[in-house]
């Protein structure tokens, strides 16, 4: 099989999942928003929840599990759902084992989450339940870390991306990726065919106003090498970086390179916001809202061929934002001039009908794929593996 990349109908919402072609088809799981309205069954809102189970493996012990997750940001529409459907606690406490096989929690094995962007998230503002719960969780596995760093078992990891402020995680070296650091696989899983550059959050520097300093503008920034198949030694690169705004992506064109910030797919920062783009407002000033060149350009580095996916509601031509319709024609002349092509969650297959938009790696380019029922895909997803 060939490395696969599901973004999941979630309305203004991210949820995404990378699926490696490796012996063990490891899972990484961007994000989730899973609403009431998609658990419930006499509403028309995708079942998600369903769509992400049939999609990744079922352990030893016949419980649900992904390798990892990672929380680009603690806003409710990246971590809704959290509670419900996933396992938050030590896996030696799991109390699932008894329900139906669909009710059971998914396990996360590893989780991947800043510090920062919850330290400068409550400086903003007040987290959701779903948030805390994370939160709570991440400092559980930090602890456990702590207590015993040689014998960590899966559903007990973290890895950390980003140094924290003042030194708190001076000890976690071990499971700390620093600000421009690559590392290699998910949970130990995989190496060779998937690497991540963090580029941020970025530490606050003396000349950062505080203003910009904030929740949205700490989300993580990941370029992500992702290898084709498990033949093949070719790599494509899937930037992605939550709902960074304009003075972020302004700061990745002044510290990285064009060839570090270069991808085969995007998701389109905070659902094809024009505030990614610009910092006039599109409601306030339409068509006078000034384009920043440097954000567009440390977002522009497409290669031939590349997808940019609106991870949002269908994108109307009028004031709102997001999704805006000035930032999809933006996006799509960066595509357009590479060949390439943008899409919308909210809009694929159709406006009344959205489904998943999965994407195969093949050749130089990730290409769409036709749905796969639900008991096909189960029966291709992960194999059992201990633990």
């Amino acid at each position: 099989m060939n490395a696969k990349v599901t973004f999941f109908p979630v309305d203004n919402g991210d949820m995404a999942l990378i699926k490696l072609p490796d012996t063990n088809l490891t899972t990484l799981l961007i994000d989730c928003n899973i609403r009431e309205a998609a658990d419930n069954p006499d509403e028309t809102t995708h079942d998600v929840a369903s769509a992400l189970r049939a999609k990744i493996g079922i352990d030893s012990n016949n419980r649900p599990y992904i390798d990892a997750m990672l929380l680009s940001h603690p806003d409710e529409d990246h971590c809704r759902g959290i509670e419900k459907h996933f396992w938050l606690g030590s896996i030696d406490d799991y109390p699932d084992d008894e329900k139906p096989q669909k009710e059971k929690r998914v396990i996360i094995r590893q989780i991947w989450s800043s510090p920062l962007v919850f330290r400068r998230a409550s400086n903003n503002h007040t987290l959701c339940k779903d948030a805390k719960s994370f939160n709570k969780e991440a400092k559980r596995r930090v602890k456990a870390f702590r207590d015993n760093s040689s014998g960590i078992q899966n559903g007990d990891k973290i890895l950390i991306l980003g140094e924290d402020e003042n030194g708190k995680t001076d000890d976690l070296s071990q499971i700390l990726v620093k600000q421009g650091e690559e590392f290699e696989g998910v949970n130990g899983e995989a190496p060779g065919y998937i690497s991540a550059r963090l580029l941020a959050p970025m530490s606050k520097q003396d000349d950062d106003a505080e203003e910009e300093i904030t929740k949205n503008n700490s989300s993580v920034i990941l370029r992500f090498a992702i290898k084709n198949s498990e033949s093949s030694s070719f790599k494509g690169y899937f930037l992605t970086g939550g709902d960074a705004g304009v003075y972020i992506w302004e700061k990745m064109w002044d510290t990285y390179a064009p060839e570090d910030l270069e991808y085969n797919l995007l998701q389109a920062p905070h659902h094809c916001s024009w505030r990614s783009l610009s910092y006039d407002s599109w409601s306030d000033k339409g068509e006078d809202a000034e384009l920043s060149q440097k954000a567009r350009d440390a977002l522009g580095q497409a290669k031939h061929g590349a997808m940019i996916i609106s991870s949002s509601k269908p994108i109307s031509d009028d004031d709102s934002d997001p999704p805006c319709i000035r930032a999809k024609r933006e996006y799509k002349k960066i595509v357009d001039e590479r060949d390439g092509s943008f899409k919308c969650t909210g809009e694929s297959p159709s406006k009344v009908n959205p489904s998943p938009i999965s994407l195969e790696w093949r050749g130089a380019s990730f290409a769409m794929v036709a749905a796969a029922s639900a008991a096909s895909s189960a029966a291709g997803s992960t194999p059992p593996r201990a633990g």
